[in-house]
């Protein structure tokens, strides 16, 4: 059997900059009819990002076997040879010629205040990128254009291939029957606790009720730990504690990535929650979605000393 796992999603760069000052001296809500503004921006970074380019990050840092299914534009050449220096599988990135790849423009202020822009580029036309015939033990379907989620969906479920349904940022692209056709064909629903009360909302269900047609449903719930709901329970994941907070950016996406790799080695489903949440700890100390370097041995020792599993890494 493939140890490989598909990565369905984003591949995108983020640019970051600093306005070192607040908003709010700057746009005035008695002028808002006639906006415009400015902003000097000292400090600037660029960041590899997008769900699929930050879970397989992680997953290689575990010595996984990630596949990243996207669709990036002609400006990605400095990522993709990133990905393939990391030992990552980029055969199924399909460059479009005619396009930039997704970008995220995001200016910060000094209270942590987030202006963004986002260009969705090559990422539209995900559903034409054609995963059919590929091996994997698991997959995922991340964040990414609601048709090329539902294109990668139809085409897991077809091939028998198991997959975690990962809403994300897609929320808003999703009504009721759109969750019941995509809960239709997934193993399993992973959202963060936000995402899972919209969820319930919109299907008129509890999450024990939508788990009951699932193998598990995973809730990230940030500092509280996460809650895995399987065989009619809801067992309680107790959280890491980081060494220190500095971004949540790609904490979702390293969670899911430990969870993935659990999974694909035949892990039990609350062994591989416990990874995921050593691993959105993991991330959240450091800024930007990649640049963060797990430990293996700092790994296996929460695992033996904060959730008393032995090591398996």
């Amino acid at each position: 059997m493939s140890d490989n796992i598909l990565v369905c999603g984003s591949i995108a760069f983020d640019t970051i900059a600093v306005f070192e000052d607040h908003f709010n001296k700057h746009i005035l809500a008695d002028n808002m009819q006639s906006l415009s503004v400015s902003f000097f921006v000292p400090s600037l970074r660029k960041e590899y990002g997008g769900c699929a380019g930050n879970i397989a990050y992680n997953l290689r840092k575990l010595g996984g076997q990630p596949i990243p299914v996207g669709t990036v534009g002609n400006d990605a050449e400095d990522y993709l040879a990133y990905l393939k220096g990391m030992g990552i599988n980029t055969s199924l990135i399909r460059v479009l010629p005619d396009a930039y790849t997704s970008q995220c423009f995001i200016t910060t202020d000094l209270s942590n205040n987030q202006i963004a822009s986002f260009h969705p580029g090559a990422m539209e036309r995900s559903a034409e990128n054609d995963l059919t015939g590929q091996e994997a033990a698991w997959a995922i379907v991340a964040p990414d254009s609601k048709e090329g989620m539902f294109a990668h969906a139809q085409r897991l479920h077809d091939q028998g291939i198991p997959f975690v349904f990962d809403l994300g940022q897609a929320m808003p692209l999703f009504d009721g029957d759109d969750l019941e056709k995509m809960l239709g064909m997934a193993s399993i629903l992973s959202a963060n606790d936000y995402e899972a009360s919209v969820v319930e909302q919109r299907l008129g269900k509890t999450m024990p009720e939508i788990a009951e047609r699932l193998q598990a449903v995973v809730i990230t719930r940030g500092a509280l730990g996460a809650n895995l709901y399987t065989g009619g329970k809801n067992l309680a994941v107790p959280a890491v504690a980081p060494g220190r907070v500095v971004d949540p950016t790609g904490c979702g996406d390293a969670h899911r990535a430990g969870l993935l790799y659990g999974l694909a080695n035949g892990w039990e489903l609350y062994d591989a929650c416990c990874l995921a949440n050593i691993m959105g700890s993991i991330k959240i100390a450091s800024r930007g979605p990649q640049n963060h370097e797990p430990d293996i041995e700092q790994i296996n020792n929460l695992l033996r000393f904060q959730y008393e599993l032995k090591s398996r890494l």
